[in-house]
Parts: structure tokens; C-alpha cells; sequence
């Protein structure tokens, strides 16, 4: 259960806040080019099924399992482990860069949207639409020029991945009390199997054996950065987060994430950032802040009398 929030709704967070906030999003921005060295050895299905094992063991032998249904642990296992995970580790495997996929999986936030608005009946109201355009311009100008960096594979990838991260998003908000931590140990349970069955199917026994055998110090500690450094710590310091502060101050911090991962990944990796990477940037970020902000804006205006 979630702490009352100890300020109230408007205010700045407190620096030493800020900077776990920040660090956050900085681990899940980063993490794209951590992704990219475990793909030089592992094949992607085997490197998703290695990164859900390690996410629930051992912590399921400390966190208890939330109350809540089975079949909703399950559902998002199914949907974060295999559908988001699944498909970017191969879209990243060599269809598109970590940077651009930092910014393209971003695009889970509309579909959430969209989502929520069928279940629930809403009308799409018309800040919505003008952001969801600005964001569908930057996708675009990256299908125009995208090339070895953003293939139309690695997009399309990129996409049912974000729409997978969505419905798991649907199935969370069915529990908005549990502990996000435990819901993610625990979910990760119902991960492993479609993504061990997958990696046997379409990968192979060959292959498994051969990414392992190449798998070196530098790859185990990527994969135990997927499950200790962008799981459990990401996890629980924003839970620990929203559960002290409004989610208005708290959620921008994450439109730094593709931020940070386009940053790392030029820096890292050497990949290049031309114009039209930062225009596309700039529209979808542009586009995601418009969606966070805009009710939050809307809020602080004086009403008439």
C-alpha cells in the first residue's frame, strides 16, 4: 500500500528526490546500450529468458507475492516478458539502435491512451490528438531516413513491443495498490516460459549452447543489470517515489529517458546523431511532454469567477 504524499501537489521535489529521480531514469535510459552488449553474445529470446529468471530469483524467496489474481500476475508476465522484451531484444539484435529504440518504445504511452480510452469509453480530447501527431511526425521522419539505423523490421518491432508494454500497463492499473516490485518479481515467474519455449523454437538448442559458451563477465553483468539495476532498483525507487510525492511531479523525469538513451548510445557505441535524429527526438519528446503537461498546465489556470 502506498504512503500518503508528505507535499502537496505543484511543489518541486526535494534535490536529494530529484537525483534518485533522475538516476532512475538514467539506469532505464542507458540500459538500451547495456541491451546492445548482451546481444553480441546471447541470441535475443535466450538473453529475455535469462533477464526474467535472474528478475525472480532469488527475490521471490524475499518479496512476498502480492494479492492479487494469478491470471493478472500472468497476463503481464506474459505480456512485459515475451511481447515488450521479447520483440525489442530482437528488433535491438540488429534492426535498429539502441538510441532510436530508446525513443520508438516511447510510443507505449499513446497506445496506453488509446487503450484505456476503449476500455473506459473517454473521448480523445484534442491536446491528445496534437500530441500523438507531433510524436507520429518524429516516427515518421525516422521510417524517411531511418536506414541501417531504424529499419522498417526493427520499427515495426519496436511498435508491438510498446503496445505489449501498454497492455501490461492495462492489466497493472487493475491493482493500483500492489507493490510495482513484488508485481514484477512475481510476474516474471510467467515470463520465462514462452520465452524459453520461443528461444528453443526459433533460436535452437545450437544456438543457445553457442551464445553461452561466448557469454563472458561483461555479459553476465548486463544481464544482472536488467534484472537488479533497471528491475529492482528502477522499480522501487519510483515506486518509493510516487508513493512521497504527487505523480504530476514525479512522471516528467521520464521524458528523459530517451534522453538518456540517445546520449549513451552515441558515447558509447558511437552512434552517429544527425539532424534528423534529433528533429525526430525533439517531435516525439515534444509530443510526450504535451501529453503529461497539458492537464497539469490546464489545472493552474484561473478560473473565471
Amino acid at each position: 500500500m502506498n504512503a500518503p504524499h508528505s507535499r502537496p501537489a505543484g511543489l518541486a521535489l526535494p534535490w536529494l528526490h530529484l537525483l534518485l529521480g533522475v538516476a532512475v531514469v538514467a539506469v532505464w535510459g542507458t540500459n538500451f546500450v547495456v541491451i546492445k552488449v548482451a546481444l553480441a553474445d546471447l541470441p535475443p529470446l535466450l538473453f529475455a529468458t535469462l533477464r526474467f529468471t535472474c528478475a525472480f530469483l532469488p527475490m521471490a524467496l524475499f518479496l512476498p507475492r502480492p494479492a492479487v489474481p494469478w491470471r493478472r500476475l500472468a497476463a503481464y508476465g506474459v505480456l512485459i516478458g515475451a511481447g515488450q522484451f521479447g520483440l525489442l531484444y530482437l528488433a535491438m539484435q540488429s534492426w535498429i539502435s539502441p538510441g532510436l529504440a530508446s525513443l520508438v518504445i516511447q510510443s507505449q504511452v499513446f497506445f496506453t491512451i488509446a487503450l484505456s480510452m476503449r476500455a473506459n469509453g473517454e473521448r480523445v480530447r484534442l491536446f491528445q490528438v496534437a500530441a500523438l501527431l507531433l510524436a507520429t511526425s518524429g516516427i515518421g521522419l525516422i521510417i524517411a531516413h531511418g536506414g541501417g539505423d531504424a529499419t522498417p523490421p526493427g520499427i515495426a518491432l519496436v511498435l508491438l513491443a510498446a503496445l505489449s508494454w501498454s497492455g501490461g500497463n492495462m492489466v497493472a492499473r487493475a491493482d493500483p495498490h500492489a507493490n510495482m516490485l513484488g508485481y514484477v518479481v512475481w510476474a516474471s515467474l510467467f515470463s520465462v516460459p514462452p520465452l524459453l519455449a520461443l528461444s528453443l523454437l526459433i533460436e535452437g538448442p545450437a544456438a543457445i549452447a553457442a551464445g553461452l559458451a561466448r557469454a563472458g563477465p561483461g555479459t553476465w553483468a548486463a544481464v544482472l543489470w536488467q534484472s537488479v539495476g533497471n528491475t529492482m532498483f528502477g522499480y522501487a525507487a519510483w515506486g518509493w517515489l510516487l508513493a512521497r510525492h504527487p505523480a504530476a511531479t514525479v512522471t516528467p523525469l521520464a521524458l528523459l529517458v530517451p534522453v538518456f538513451g540517445m546520449s549513451a548510445s552515441a558515447l558509447l557505441l558511437g552512434e552517429s546523431l544527425p539532424g534528423w535524429k534529433l528533429g525526430a527526438a525533439g517531435l516525439v519528446i515534444a509530443g510526450l511532454a504535451l501529453n503529461l503537461l497539458w492537464p497539469r498546465l490546464a489545472a493552474l489556470r484561473p478560473r473565471p469567477a
